[in-house]
């Protein structure tokens, strides 16, 4: 009992200081960022973290308030250090795959993605991970989130469509007679 009371009292100070502070604070971080979404996600942010530490929170609520604008400093401190270590990570990665050869896509490679890109995406997925990454089955079906057996359904009819897809033109059936210039009058 005196633990759901405490839940009840951590709930309405936090909803309380959502109240007071949620559009003042969206405000604060739509002048900071370049994407209005980004702004409610670190309000978010803001509020999962004023929950874990609402026991650090002031009982006043001006130093309260004071105190969420210091934790939506840091949570904006730590979006922008994350971002740009993305950015590094990303010019990083780029610079190097520029420097190394890209391997030669031939008419097959490009015949395959086609074939691939007519299945359905679950089969196509399916069949790039256990062909192009190396799965077995049973892995491809856990990353899937689906049933081995359910991937096997889907693998075997992936296969059959691309056989399909990927089937040369057949030449047209001709007979000796026809051949031959026999039958033609």
């Amino acid at each position: 009992m005196t633990r759901r009371r405490g839940r009840d009292q951590r709930e309405a100070t936090i909803e309380a200081l959502h109240q007071a502070n949620a559009a003042d604070l969206l405000s604060y971080f739509g002048r900071r960022v370049s994407i209005p979404a980004d702004a409610a996600d670190l309000l978010s942010e803001t509020f999962v973290v004023a929950w874990r530490r609402v026991d650090h929170m002031p009982s006043n609520p001006e130093q309260a308030r004071m105190w969420l604008f210091g934790v939506a400093r840091r949570v904006h401190a730590n979006a922008v250090r994350g971002s740009l270590r993305r950015t590094d990570l990303t010019l990083k990665l780029r610079r190097q795959l520029e420097t190394q050869p890209l391997a030669a896509i031939d008419s097959t490679t490009l015949e395959v993605r086609e074939a691939l890109g007519q299945l359905p995406v679950d089969q196509s997925e399916l069949v790039r991970l256990i062909l192009w990454d190396g799965f077995t089955l049973p892995q491809a079906a856990s990353i899937l989130d689906i049933s081995e057996s359910t991937a096997r359904g889907r693998y075997q009819r992936a296969r059959i469509r691309l056989r399909e897809l990927l089937r040369p033109e057949e030449p047209p059936i001709t007979t000796f007679a026809s051949q031959h210039g026999e039958g033609s009058d």
